[in-house]
């Protein structure tokens, strides 16, 4: 195979790129967007499937096709990743590239290109429109009771320093549901966050796993979660309670020791705030600990970080083995994607991945959603 990367002076956007049918991982206005499949694969071939690929224009710091994809929630699970056709981006440093993917030459000349992005520029928002739709509990409440109950009992015997319980709802809709549309009200509401379409999964992930941009790597772990109401005052005094909640600080430092004794072995130094800070959304609030470091050398592929990383105790617990044994007995449902790992890669080895919550899993006649939500579980947790 054979890629040809370009640089943009007006780039299209990333949202109408993806559409209904593509691929997409941005986070304000940074990010990937890929239409049509040249190839899948699993993470053991990803880096050899990008090292395979001839790329013309190899001297830009932005040439290369890259691979978009899902680790899932129970380590040794298979991932996905998918290699676009096209695949736009927009870089940190403003510039903004296409990078098309084909099996000769000809498949990625000035035709082309200018048929691939002619195609995407036609693109525009999606037209309004109604459904209608249900909600009905997939896992009973009862049973999400019980189960919080178990992960609060197993860390108060000191079995467990913490686990993750949750929960899931299915939206079940007269019509398709509308993913372009979609993605745009979460633009709308989620800019700073990881907003994703990918396989069957969409969502809006506040949270960083794990980013490497040459020897620079990067964690934004969060754990620990507050409501937001709107009223200025009020969201402050519940940010403080949040900060102040022995409880919360006790989740939020498991995963921070975690991460840290992931990436240290692997960094010349690694530095992160001495306290946690308040990170907002648009509904919740969360405490976050930002982690950045510089790699050694040779620099860790960013897939073997997230690999490692992957689940965090943010959405797993610690022990990690034993916490996922408990929520595999207790939740009475498989997680898949939920809870693992969402993001892109390079044939560098660099790549950017975010945790894959406040998601959707969708159906492929795209008529039904399932719907996850979590907590962390402590000693002073409550079921209720």
């Amino acid at each position: 195979m054979i890629s040809r990367t370009v640089a943009l002076d007006v780039a299209p956007d990333l949202n109408h790129v993806c559409a209904g049918d593509g691929v997409l991982f941005v986070r304000d206005g940074v990010g990937v967007a890929g239409r049509g499949v040249v190839a899948e694969c699993s993470a053991d071939e990803a880096a050899s499937l990008l090292a395979s690929i001839e790329t013309v224009d190899a001297a830009s710091p932005h040439a290369g096709p890259v691979l978009v994809g899902l680790v899932p929630f129970v380590p040794g699970d298979a991932a996905w990743f998918v290699l676009p056709r096209l695949t736009v981006a927009k870089h940190p440093d403003g510039n903004a590239t296409a990078t098309l993917v084909g099996r000769t030459a000809s498949d990625v000349d000035d035709e082309a290109m200018a048929a691939a992005l002619d195609e995407v520029r036609r693109i525009g928002p999606p037209r309004p429109g109604t459904n209608g739709f249900r909600v009905k509990a997939l896992t009973p409440v009862e049973t999400y009771l019980d189960a919080v109950a178990a992960a609060r009992d197993e860390v108060r015997a000191g079995r467990l320093s913490k686990a993750v319980i949750a929960r899931d709802v299915e939206v079940a809709a007269d019509s398709p549901i509308d993913v372009h549309s979609v993605l745009l009200r979460l633009r709308a509401s989620f800019v700073s966050s990881y907003r994703y379409m990918v396989g069957d999964m969409i969502g809006a992930s506040p949270e960083l796993l794990v980013a490497v941009e040459g020897r620079t790597v990067r964690s934004h772990p969060l754990a620990g979660t507050a409501p937001r109401t709107g009223d200025p005052e009020v969201d402050a005094r519940l940010a403080a309670d949040l900060v102040a909640s022995t409880k919360d600080q006790i989740e939020h430092r498991v995963v921070i020791d975690m991460v840290r004794d992931v990436l240290l072995p692997h960094c010349s130094y690694l530095d992160w705030e001495a306290e946690p800070s308040i990170v907002t959304v648009a509904n919740v609030q969360h405490l976050g600990t930002e982690i950045e470091g510089a790699l050694s050398e040779p620099a860790p592929h960013v897939l073997d970080l997230v690999r490692t990383l992957c689940p965090t105790p943010a959405l797993g617990g610690h022990p990690t083995r034993e916490a996922i044994e408990l929520i595999r007995r207790v939740e009475h449902s498989e997680r898949g994607w939920y809870g693992g790992a969402v993001g892109w890669l390079d044939a560098r080895g660099n790549g950017t991945f975010a945790v894959t919550i406040r998601c959707a899993e969708l159906s492929a006649d795209r008529r039904r959603a399932r719907l996850f939500a979590g907590g962390g579980i402590v000693a002073a947790s409550d079921p209720h």
